[in-house]
């Protein structure tokens, strides 16, 4: 196909506007409140404003991956999967210590600084953690009211609500297990790939899949095919994010260089660097991994470590593996042509991406 499976009926300018309009929409009943809440709404508008639009898309191709046309309905479904996305942000940064997201101030972050800048009682940080909650909170609770809203019939709804609420107890439990690991340290290459796979490829691929063809009331059979695809390229988008998190450039990632490694996560590349056995390796691992003040120098040692054990080039190879596994799911005749041509572009763009 020509156009961008991104932009194929104007989709991700549409999912930008139906996101605009429910934030200021609802921002009447923060305000109803207290002036004081708008920073609230605000502040996820700020945050919705950004991001790659991969889980929404996903939905919607999985609604057209049927032989289903475009439907607006669909479009604003998609939508609630990045308010949805967004609370998974904020309180994953929360957890992480993150300084930033999309090139901006994470939202902990945000409300510290209007601590400090108020000169209010007790210690900002707190108050940036729990207002960055409850901003995550409301995001959850939004994403309930869009999808409720999207004007689906009732079958229609219960079959997508299916799917989301899966979706949601999949993503909690790989949050989990990703902070379970970070606590247990020097994680295996399996156990970190479990975490990816609830945490990331469940989420941000197969399950929105699943959630627009449900929609369109796809067969098992289809399905079937929808998650194969999605689970074996949601692995590979995670561990390529995985890459970026320590070997991206922080003009296209907007996070500092090697950000994953100042916050210590037991990613499946370092893991993978960990069972290469090299004993200096893993003693820089212990040294500086999770270290909050890591120097430039040292990232720049656990870059050329990572290299040298061969997790890298390893990491690259399941990439590609898991890429052209993704590619061979959408050969069922079940898949409409013209959908399985976007789910190829967005194959590509998930794991040959900069950011």
């Amino acid at each position: 196909m020509s156009v961008n499976p991104l932009d194929e009926q104007n989709l991700r300018a549409s999912i930008q506007d139906v996101l605009d309009e429910f934030v200021q929409l609802h921002q009447a009943a923060l305000l109803a409140a207290s002036q004081d809440a708008a920073f609230l709404g605000e502040s996820l508008q700020q945050l919705l404003a950004g991001g790659k639009r991969l889980r929404a898309a996903f939905c919607y191709w999985g609604y057209r991956s049927t032989g289903a046309g475009h439907d607006d309905r669909v479009v604003k479904a998609a939508a609630s999967l990045e308010l949805l996305q967004a609370c998974a942000l904020i309180h994953d940064d929360v957890m992480d210590g993150s300084d930033t997201r999309r090139g901006n101030p994470s939202i902990h972050r945000q409300f510290e600084t209007l601590h400090n800048s108020r000169n209010w009682q007790g210690p900002s940080d707190a108050f940036g953690v729990g207002a960055a909650i409850l901003v995550g909170d409301l995001a959850l609770s939004w994403a309930d009211t869009l999808l409720g809203n999207a004007g689906l019939t009732p079958d229609e709804y219960v079959r997508a609500k299916s799917v989301y609420d899966t979706m949601r107890t999949e993503l909690m439990a790989g949050q989990y297990l990703d902070l379970l690991e970070q606590a247990r340290g020097n994680t295996s290459p399996d156990s970190a790939r479990n975490v990816i796979k609830y945490k990331s490829a469940k989420y941000t691929i197969e399950r929105p899949l699943n959630l627009g063809a449900a929609i369109a009331f796809a067969p098992p059979e289809h399905q079937d095919s929808l998650s194969a695809y999605g689970l074996a390229l949601g692995e590979a988008f995670q561990l390529r994010d995985d890459l970026l998190g320590v070997f991206g450039l922080p003009e296209a990632t907007g996070k500092p260089a090697g950000d994953d490694l100042r916050e210590g996560k037991q990613t499946v590349l370092v893991a993978t660097a960990r069972s290469a056995g090299m004993a200096t390796v893993n003693a820089l691992l212990d040294t500086h991994l999770g270290q909050a003040q890591i120097s430039s120098e040292n990232v720049a040692q656990l870059q050329d470590a990572l290299i040298t054990t061969g997790a890298v080039d390893d990491i690259e190879r399941q990439i590609a593996e898991l890429t052209e596994i993704a590619l061979e799911s959408l050969d069922s005749p079940s898949i409409d042509t013209f959908a399985r041509e976007a789910l190829t572009q967005l194959a590509i763009m998930a794991t040959q991406r900069t950011h």
